[in-house]
């Protein structure tokens, strides 16, 4: 058996296994949900965020779809309803800051606050081996820049509890800043954004910039990006980046008042985003970001999971 048969062999068995765990209902004393808690989910209209806001209102929660669109964000959340969960609808655009502001506003007249934001919305121009950057800047400004916009908007929004708060960003491998095959070559940056006492929002954010500025004058190649998907799999490393130089940050938050965050690769998923190319079912994508917004033990704050397991940054 060769190593890629090992490979698939190894994550048909997780998969079991995970499919087995969801079976296992969350006993009273994991439960620190109601009815009552409020979960946001991004981009939840299709896809791996349909999954992730039919999982939660499955468990219980009151869940807030959010989708660019406001034609299929409220037909996805219709058949919600019908099926008897507690789905509501509201239009959101990550990349609008009057989008934000506006759903922001609503959020707080209609809750009060929330009690778990999942940052699933994103974008992918690439598929197969294709490694266009034709639409970087997109990207870029969706993934990571929408993406820290939203926990910029919603922390001060976050309900104080004993049991805290959650923040998932839904990321990539793909991002990781060791990754075997797909990782930046220049060392020195590496070791910059890897140190998180030192790492800075300032320091992500030209690193983004540099990238877009090489994208425009076509130096971009020869700049030691990742290879594959680069404008995806940088967009991510920020995200990943920025996870942890929040949990840092966060982590200084009084009892209370906490708010844990994390950030999880849900796989090759079988989705318009990959050209239904994947070999994981929504289902199974959506599941590591569920288990980390209900999971109690906050031990697990500014750390990456994939699977149910943490992997390395």
């Amino acid at each position: 058996m060769n190593r890629k048969q090992r490979a698939k062999e190894r994550r048909e068995k997780r998969r079991e296994e995970i499919s087995l765990l969801r079976t296992i209902p969350y006993s009273d004393h994991q439960r620190w949900w109601t009815s009552d808690t409020v979960a946001v989910v991004t981009g939840a209209n299709r896809g791996i965020g349909f999954e992730i806001a039919r999982q939660l209102a499955f468990h219980g929660l009151t869940v807030i779809l959010t989708s660019r669109v406001t034609g299929v964000g409220e037909e996805a959340a219709k058949v919600f309803r019908e099926g008897g969960l507690s789905v509501v609808f509201h239009q959101l655009d990550i990349v609008d800051p009057s989008s934000i502001e506006a759903f922001s506003k609503w959020i707080k007249e209609t809750y009060g606050g929330i009690d778990i934001l999942v940052n699933n919305a994103g974008v992918n121009f690439n598929a197969g081996s294709d490694n266009s950057v034709e639409f970087a800047e997109k990207v870029i400004a969706t993934n990571y820049y929408g993406t820290k916009k939203m926990i910029k908007a919603m922390i001060p929004l976050m309900r104080p509890s004993d049991s805290g708060s959650r923040i998932v960003n839904v990321s990539s491998r793909l991002g990781r800043l060791n990754g075997r095959r797909n990782r930046i070559g220049n060392i020195d940056l590496r070791k910059k954004l890897e140190d998180v006492e030192s790492l800075s929002e300032e320091l992500i954010d030209q690193t983004m910039n540099t990238f877009l500025e090489q994208v425009k004058d076509g130096s971009w190649k020869d700049g030691g990006w990742p290879q594959v998907f680069t404008d995806y799999s940088l967009s991510k490393l920020a995200v990943n980046a920025y996870t942890r130089l929040m949990w840092r940050i966060l982590s200084e938050q009084p009892e209370g008042h906490k708010i844990y965050m994390t950030c999880c690769c849900p796989g090759w998923v079988k989705t318009a985003m990959t050209g239904w190319a994947g070999h994981t079912s929504p289902e199974e994508g959506a599941d590591t970001a569920v288990w980390l917004a209900l999971l109690p033990d906050p031990s697990v704050s500014g750390k990456f999971f994939a699977e149910r397991r943490e992997i390395n940054f």
